[in-house]
């Protein structure tokens, strides 16, 4: 895909960001309860990604957000732990490398933050970009860590940095 940008959030970009994540939830038939969608904070995302080691990036194309993803400290975990968060991307972005560009940014955002680990939750049926984690070394884990309240998010992974 020619002609795209990854790059941090702006402010003027929280409620394209939010329609991407309920998109994908909708047409992906992700459960709304105990997940991302669930989030206080979807509508606020430059806002919550603004707090120190934390950043959120969004891909666009032609003026249009067409992916999204970042990285935070882990809630109630070691503060050597963060957590790559709100990975989405609309279908016509999938399987044009850009989910392994975005990765790439948001592992190095990690190290550069000092953090030693990175944790993700994510579904099951979701096996795309469970292959893309694994691919970047990222491993199943067998139980949840930190407090995500993403309680319908079954699978579990972690990469050493």
């Amino acid at each position: 895909m020619e002609n795209y940008s990854i790059r941090k959030i702006k402010k003027e970009d929280n409620q394209a960001v939010a329609q991407l994540i309920r998109a994908v939830f909708d047409e992906l038939n992700i459960p709304k309860v105990g997940t991302a969608y669930e989030d206080p904070y979807l509508d606020l995302m430059f806002e919550e990604y603004s707090k120190p080691k934390s950043v959120y990036y969004v891909v666009e194309k032609d003026g249009k957000i067409i992916g999204s993803a970042g990285v935070a400290p882990l809630e109630n975990e070691a503060e050597t732990i963060c957590e790559l968060q709100k990975m989405y991307f609309l279908p016509e972005t999938r399987g044009l490398g850009i989910g392994s560009q975005m990765m790439d940014k948001c592992l190095q955002s990690a190290k550069d933050f000092g953090f030693e680990k990175c944790y993700l939750e994510t579904m099951p049926f979701m096996l795309d970009a469970q292959k893309l984690y694994k691919k970047v070394g990222f491993e199943y884990i067998c139980s949840p860590m930190g407090s995500t309240g993403h309680t319908s998010c079954p699978v579990w992974m972690l990469k050493t940095l």
